[in-house]
């Protein structure tokens, strides 16, 4: 009976995921829905766009610059009239009239021009150009250290969520266990065979694991609704997910390739850090500059006329202006001392993130190897609770073992369980943390979504 029941749970467990699949969320999807919707990576594209935006604005010291004037005056100001009427070309003999010299009649005027200006050297501009280029750099590869940091936490988020509702599996069918143990003991005092106290145990013990059942189905709401944050979506507990984690074998096939060695200048934050430090030495070199002389060009063409704009002869002016600004009130020593600071920093910065690296990579290392251990262990722990939980049941419905021992084998067994699906969650946490210390993507482990749920070995899941 026992093992009809069993074989019956089996083929229930595999039915079900089968006919649900097409409305689950598989890895990949929540992954690429993340690389959309994910507040960080949202973030991250706002600032990398910004940074861009910001590289732009050096080139106003580098690129021509085309504009127009345009304006109108009127005016009985003497030497105003004077020089209007000059700039219109009406300006006569009579014009010298001291007496109209001195009392004109008001004269408007409207002034148009066109004015081109190059900046011919301006250095100034060129190192600010090349520091907002090392700054967008850098940002660049920071956004990607934050795309791959962000796939680690979906999987982190998204397998949390499946361990949670296999915990609440596990802990169904240990509940049913419980009751049936309940009332075996109930039907054996009602016989006369063991006493009233074997069921008093067996009831206790049920209601601990209702406890511990009703505990994971808050859990596995809340690790549901922490994955929909996670992906950038109304955390509303509606995602469908499967059941059930891969089983020992597909995780350990698709962490085979996660122990291979990278150097630690190939991460994408040891990247930004290391074109942060280029940055702010190009902005410590624009700080600089501003001690060396700028040089410019203008030409413009510029026309007066009392009818309308654009109107009348019209004048040129070409010229080229140098400027060299020797002091400035000490906001360019600020400048100067500000920028060494910061390139200091960002060197320290950047040490300290290579440091990180190399550290992350052999700590992950050590937690993958563990991890692995851990879950073979906790794979023969669970074949070994359940062949024992089997054996004391027998020997309880022969008499040859006390409630407490039938007990204490089912509380192991349900341990068992547990500890195996907590394994199988940490080797895949272990394996994405691995690759993303290596500066690899761990979206690669989304082929578990190929690999399904072996859900015989998921423990307690599929006994009773």
């Amino acid at each position: 009976m026992h093992r009809c029941r069993r074989l019956l749970m089996i083929a229930a467990a595999m039915l079900v995921p089968a006919a649900s699949t097409s409305a689950q969320l598989p890895l990949r999807e929540a992954l690429r829905l993340a690389d959309e919707a994910a507040f960080p990576n949202r973030i991250a594209s706002g600032n990398t766009a910004a940074r861009r935006g910001e590289a732009l604005v050096p080139l106003r010291g580098m690129l021509p610059a085309l504009r127009l004037d345009a304006g109108y005056v009127r005016t009985a100001d003497p030497l105003s009239v004077f020089g209007l009427a000059l700039q219109q070309r009406g300006i006569t003999a009579a014009d010298f009239d001291p007496q109209r010299l001195n009392s004109p009649n008001a004269i408007g005027n409207y002034s148009a021009g066109i004015v081109v200006e190059q900046p011919l050297f301006n250095a100034h501009a060129w190192l600010g150009r090349r520091a907002a280029s090392r700054a967008v750099d850098a940002t660049a590869a920071q956004q990607s250290w934050t795309r791959i940091s962000t796939h680690t936490d979906v999987i982190r988020a998204y397998y949390g969520a499946v361990l949670a509702a296999e915990r609440v599996t596990t802990l169904e069918a240990a509940t049913r266990a419980a009751h049936a143990h309940v009332a075996q003991a109930q039907s054996m005092v009602r016989n006369g065979l063991v006493t009233k106290s074997d069921a008093l145990l067996a009831e206790v013990r049920a209601g601990e694991i209702d406890t511990q059942l009703a505990e994971a189905r808050g859990g596995a709401e809340s690790a549901l609704r922490q994955l929909e944050l996670v992906l950038g979506r109304d955390p509303a507990g509606t995602t469908l997910l499967p059941r059930s984690l891969p089983g020992r074998a597909a995780i350990t096939d698709a962490l085979a390739t996660d122990t291979a060695a990278r150097a630690a200048g190939s991460r994408a934050d040891v990247e930004a850090a290391l074109r942060g430090v280029d940055a702010a030495r190009a902005d410590a070199l624009r700080a600089r500059s501003t001690y060396l002389p700028s040089i410019n060009g203008f030409a413009r063409y510029d026309w007066n006329s009392s009818l309308h704009p654009y109107a009348g002869d019209r004048s040129w002016t070409v010229g080229v202006m140098a400027s060299w600004n020797l002091f400035a009130g000490g906001s360019a020593l600020g400048d100067v001392r500000a920028t060494a600071g910061r390139e200091s920093a960002a060197r320290a910065g950047a040490d300290a993130a290579s440091a990180k690296a190399h550290l992350e990579v052999e700590k992950t290392k050590t937690s993958l190897a563990v991890a692995l251990a851990r879950l073979a262990i906790a794979e023969r722990a669970t074949v070994q609770s359940a062949e024992a939980h089997r054996i004391v049941s027998r020997q309880y419905e022969g008499g040859l073992a006390t409630i407490a021992g039938l007990l204490d084998a089912q509380a192991a067994d349900v341990r068992s369980s547990l500890a195996l699906s907590e394994a199988r969650y940490a080797a895949i946490v272990a394996g994405a943390e691995r690759r993303q210390a290596l500066g690899l993507d761990p979206a690669m482990i989304a082929v578990l979504d190929d690999s399904p749920a072996n859900a015989a070995s998921s423990g307690m899941a599929t006994r009773e």
